[in-house]
């Protein structure tokens, strides 16, 4: 099938070209050309943004979603708290408390609402247990990396004393988690044409210990995937490790062998300057999402990464899920942090959710607009008022947009939204099974005793 789409402005490695048409054919790009082609789909409405189908990188779908609209205004207490006293429990209540097909509306909601924030493409991490998030992602049309989390112990918590608990080191929940992890798979890596995928995910620097974090980092390099990790994510980690391992967080990541162009470490902002120079010595990819820390009054900085010269990504963490609506939160704070309005400028930010976010899973046909590239494109309507006038369509889109923008996403050249709707399923039906199943679990009695805690 063969598809045209006319944009007013098209983002290219050479540039935003004005007036011209993309074209694809069999899921590659075949053509960027001012003369109208001809084509069996044909999107052809004046005002069009066709960016390169945008990768979101970290996310969480179903345990942000459980505690929706109850972490902010200081309900979920500090980064730690809110991690291991809230989403971590009721994720894992989640998961073994609903049924497979409440599981699977859950995960199509909270993968719609990435879709409907900008991304054609996806690595999410969740908990082991939830093999419906390939499905819905098979169903939804994304392209999807699942990442089962892996952990020392299967139920990580953390003390009264604020201490983090996990069984001894070698322990057969670990090892389970790999099997399982191995058999998902074997059921899912290339189903959809090639679009789903396995990545590897070791939880966290204080719920996994040496032992598994390079079993983990051995297996999934041996197969190619991408890694990602938690890495520095509260001040509570880094005092951990340090009593555990005698260093921080990332440099336990080193001493394991975790650190490399492969891997995805996801936060990092309570890294200091010694860890940061690592990052980039080792060209590891650092994962930014800014409002999931802001709603902490926390800063966390994309600017700092990249000052640093570390590859840096934006996620959105499962808060908000509108990538296209992270990228102006990430200025905005990098710009706050450091009392300058010239860094985190538009062009960057944009960069680091198409080639630069492509590079960091190893697939340089993603994240561009050229010929025999993936055909994954985003395109957003900059006609609405609040983007008008309009002089630059990178800055409109990078400060003033958000997913209300949204006109379309292609996923290897096949429209799987248009008009703002998904066409493949039923937004309404999604809405409603999804919200249904999450409410299910803020009924539960454990659910209710977290939240009033």
């Amino acid at each position: 099938m063969s598809l045209a789409i006319f944009g007013s402005h098209v983002l290219t490695p050479a540039g935003v070209l004005a007036d011209h048409w993309v074209l694809t054919e069999g899921g590659c790009i075949t053509a960027i050309t001012p003369h109208r082609p001809s084509a069996a789909t044909v999107l052809d409405a004046p005002g069009r943004f066709v960016l390169p189908g945008l990768l979101n990188l970290h996310n969480h779908c179903f345990s942000e979603m459980v505690v929706r609209n109850r972490t902010e205004d200081g309900a979920s207490g500090d980064e730690a708290s809110l991690v291991y006293r809230l989403l971590m429990p009721l994720s894992r209540l989640a998961l073994t408390q609903l049924s497979s097909a409440e599981r699977l509306a859950a995960a199509r909601l909270g993968l719609l609402q990435v879709m409907k924030g900008g991304a054609t493409s996806l690595l999410e991490p969740f908990r082991n247990g939830i093999p419906e998030m390939f499905q819905a992602a098979l169903e939804l049309g994304l392209r999807f990396w699942g990442a089962p989390y892996v952990f020392s112990s299967a139920d990580p918590r953390m003390g009264a004393d604020g201490v983090m608990e996990y069984a001894s080191v070698g322990n057969d929940d670990g090892n389970a988690d790999l099997l399982e992890w191995d058999r998902l798979r074997d059921l899912w890596d290339g189903q959809g044409e090639g679009r789903i995928r396995m990545a590897m995910s070791p939880h966290a620097t204080d719920t996994c210990g040496p032992e598994l974090l390079r079993a983990a980092v051995t297996r999934a390099r041996a197969l190619g995937v991408p890694i990602t990790v938690h890495v520095a994510q509260s001040a509570d980690e880094v005092a951990l490790s340090l009593k555990r391992h005698g260093v921080t967080p990332v440099q336990y990541l080193e001493r394991v062998g975790l650190l490399g162009p492969d891997l995805i470490a996801a936060h990092c902002i309570h890294s200091d300057a010694e860890d940061l120079a690592l990052l980039a010595r080792t060209n590891t990819t650092v994962v930014n999402c800014p409002r999931t820390f802001a709603r902490g009054g926390v800063f966390a900085p994309y600017g700092r990464f990249t000052a640093q010269g570390i590859r840096t990504v934006i996620g959105t963490d499962g808060y908000n899920m509108d990538l296209l609506g992270e990228l102006g939160a990430a200025g905005l704070v990098s710009k706050l942090e450091a009392g300058r309005a010239d860094v985190a400028k538009a062009e960057e930010l944009l960069g680091a959710v198409t080639h630069v976010a492509a590079d960091a899973v190893a697939r340089p046909d993603l994240g561009r607009i050229a010929p025999g590239a993936t055909a994954d494109l985003t395109v957003v309507d900059l006609t609405h008022p609040h983007l008008q006038p309009m002089a630059d369509p990178v800055r409109a889109l990078v400060w003033l947009g958000h997913r209300a923008e949204l006109e379309a996403l292609v996923v290897d050249g096949r429209l799987v939204l248009a008009g703002g709707k998904h066409l493949l399923l039923d937004e309404a039906q999604v809405v409603a099974e999804g919200s249904a199943a999450i409410r299910k679990v803020w009924e539960m009695p454990e659910a209710k005793a977290a939240f009033a805690s």
